[in-house]
């Protein structure tokens, strides 16, 4: 019979930490290696916003497999959508337009309506308009926050989703803020309250309605970055002859933004934008195990 020596406890020993690990790590793509040495290497990610227009183009024509396009070609991991319909009316075709963008590209997604009307006919779906976040990566929770209105207006609302990336949790926001300067600047207070609960890295993605220098900016440039920072003239709107900038990505302080671009496109009204950003993968014991 073989005796017990320390070699074997040593093995027995590492193999019930990373079995620890692992189970720790459920959903993550964190490694035995990476997560006994606290951090694995860094995270490229491509993060977009997006206003489809309910997928109509300048030209019109309702086309949601240019916007599909369009990601694709970015190689976008991550995108915040805003305008998207869910049976809402003939001009969308009555379609599920995040289901559809999701399974044509392969990536989970998770949807928000900020207006919800019953259907037209009893036993369709309910009409919905709203908001949609796709992502490459698995989103472990989501939840949609209404934003205050004033007087009869359209609701607004904020999109969260915590998103797995390789190991690291990271916080999404997407938005669609309304067209008065007074109700835009209690909704960008609101979301940066509602945003400092969580912990960890965080992207806002939306159409701000709301051009850099406007007063009720100040907030988020005095929390977050804004990846256009350095190029004050990347204007998303009109998409035909862009003028004004109100489509936005910012991220907090713990990620590096390494690049950012405006894309030209008439497959909406609005141009979509996307940055490449870099996060630091952490171990299950510094990340989401508090």
């Amino acid at each position: 019979m073989e005796l017990v020596n320390d070699n074997m406890i040593g093995r027995t020993f590492r193999t019930m930490i990373v079995l620890l690990l692992l189970f720790l790590g459920i959903g993550t793509s964190v490694s035995a290696q990476e997560a006994s040495s606290g951090h694995g290497q860094s995270v490229t990610v491509n993060v977009m916003s997006y206003n489809i227009h309910h997928a109509e183009g300048v030209d019109g024509v309702l086309n949601l497999e240019r916007i599909a396009k369009i990601i694709e070609q970015e190689k976008a991991d991550i995108i915040g959508l805003q305008e998207v319909d869910n049976h809402w009316s003939e001009r969308s075709e009555f379609q599920d337009q995040a289901k559809l963008l999701a399974e044509r590209l392969g990536m989970f997604y998770t949807y928000a309506p900020n207006l919800d009307r019953d259907p037209l006919k009893e036993g369709q779906e309910r009409r919905q308009y709203g908001t949609a976040i796709l992502s490459k990566y698995p989103i472990l929770h989501s939840e949609n926050y209404s934003l205050t209105k004033i007087g009869n207006t359209e609701q607004r609302g904020v999109l969260e989703a915590t998103i797995n990336v390789k190991g690291t949790h990271l916080h999404f926001y997407n938005t669609h803020l309304a067209l008065t300067s007074a109700e835009r600047e209690i909704q960008i207070k609101e979301m940066i309250e509602l945003a400092s609960t969580s912990k960890g890295p965080k992207i806002f993605a939306g159409d701000l309605n709301a051009t850099p220098e406007s007063k009720e900016m100040i907030p988020m440039y005095e929390n977050y970055r804004d990846v256009f920072a350095s190029n004050p003239d990347a204007f998303t709107y009109p998409a035909k002859n862009p003028s004004k900038r109100i489509d936005y990505l910012f991220t907090s302080g713990d990620i590096e933004i390494t690049n950012s671009h405006v894309i030209r496109s008439l497959s909406s009204d609005h141009l979509p934008i996307v940055a490449e950003i870099v996060l630091e993968r952490e171990s299950p014991f510094l990340n989401g195990h508090k």
